[in-house]
């Protein structure tokens, strides 16, 4: 059972890298043009405003990359560092516990991105696919594959 967990461990990260890029996405689309509820239920944000415009630009840009797995990494500690500012500027002056403070969603984003800087992309990204074509930019293999596949 566990071997068969391992073998599917990139196609798992790679659907969770696709779920949580498309549902930041939609929070970037949602503030900047007002589809799938608007911001804050209703309306966009005015271009220009600090934070909550450069935040939903980096919603929409950072989510759609990762969802692509196009520079997930680096994507992902962006949007980590975004959710991370938000939480702490936004959301823990109001109190100190995430359910609290209305906080949840930002602390569990930036704790899924910060994974996934630690992970990678996981199976089915345009990173690997870049890569595989580039030659000498190779994705590396988590070290258990590498084990199973040198081992005879």
């Amino acid at each position: 059972m566990s071997e068969s967990l391992n073998r599917a461990q990139p196609y798992a990260l790679g659907l969770f890298r696709i779920v949580i890029g498309f549902l930041f996405a939609c929070h970037g689309a949602a503030s900047l043009f007002g589809v799938l509820g608007g911001a804050n239920g209703g309306g966009t944000v005015p271009v220009g405003t600090w934070p909550g415009w450069y935040a939903a630009v980096i919603q929409l840009v950072g989510g759609t990359l990762v969802a692509l797995g196009l520079g997930t990494r680096f994507a992902a500690l962006i949007a980590s560092g975004s959710m991370a500012y938000a939480y702490f500027k936004v959301h823990q002056p109001e109190a100190l516990f995430p359910l609290q403070n209305g906080g949840e969603p930002s602390a569990l984003f930036c704790w899924a991105f910060l994974l996934l800087v630690f992970t990678g992309p996981g199976a089915v990204a345009l990173d690997r696919l870049f890569s595989s074509r580039g030659g000498s930019e190779r994705v590396s293999e988590p070290s258990h594959e590498k084990a199973r596949t040198v081992s005879v």
